[in-house]
């Protein structure tokens, strides 16, 4: 059996401390990856080949709700990750699932309750102890599930409306043609049954972390 690779993804640099403690209890001879941004997570993931788990805070400075754990999930689909998050529990255990996510661990929790989670994780087991049983919201999941049907391009294309971004804005950031971001907002349209952007926008809702409230 090879050496574990686990990714640890998360701003707060005395938090990855902890995290590679609670590594170094059940796995001592992990290789350890560490990203302090979704876009830095995303470049290890592209660069490594082999990666056993992926650690993912849900809120770091390029990322807003679940926005970076969707975008993951469709840059790689087998990639196990564990959410770890300061966020509400109840709620956010139950969505990271949605987006992808084989388990959920708040922040709160301690260094033995992480360290087994890992272990589970990294010998294969799914659906780890940690989500929370709350009844789900199910326009939300709906949305989710739409969501997950799109292509890492067309979900940036939606993230570019969710964050007010002209058509000519999100083609600069993409490096692709405005006719290419029009193309792929209208397979977005489709995709989440929505008729314009700002349907589309409150579609988004669903990579929020809190449900928006009206």
């Amino acid at each position: 059996m090879g050496q574990d690779v686990i990714l640890v993804a998360d701003d707060h640099p005395l938090f990855r401390d902890a995290l590679k403690i609670a590594i170094a209890r059940c796995a001592p001879g992990a290789r350890i990856i560490e990203a302090a941004s979704i876009a830095e997570t995303m470049a290890a993931v592209r660069a490594e080949p082999q990666i056993d788990l992926l650690l993912l805070d849900l809120m770091m400075p390029d990322s807003k709700g679940f926005a970076g754990l969707a975008a993951l999930h469709l840059e790689r689909p087998g990639l196990p990750v564990v959410v770890v998050s300061a966020a509400e529990a109840a709620e956010a255990a139950a969505r990271s699932r949605e987006y992808g996510a084989i388990g959920f661990l708040n922040k709160g929790a301690g260094l033995d309750d992480i360290s087994s989670v890992i272990a589970r994780a990294l010998s294969g087991a799914r659906d780890l102890d940690g989500w929370a049983d709350i009844e789900p919201d199910a326009d939300l999941d709906d949305m989710a599930r739409r969501i997950r049907t799109l292509t890492p391009a067309q979900l940036k294309v939606l993230l570019g409306l969710l964050e007010g971004r002209l058509n000519k804005q999100i083609a600069y950031e993409m490096s692709i043609s405005e006719a290419t971001v029009k193309a792929h907002m209208t397979a977005v349209f489709r995709k989440l049954n929505v008729r314009n952007r700002t349907q589309a926008v409150l579609a988004a809702r669903a990579l929020a972390l809190e449900p928006a409230t009206v």
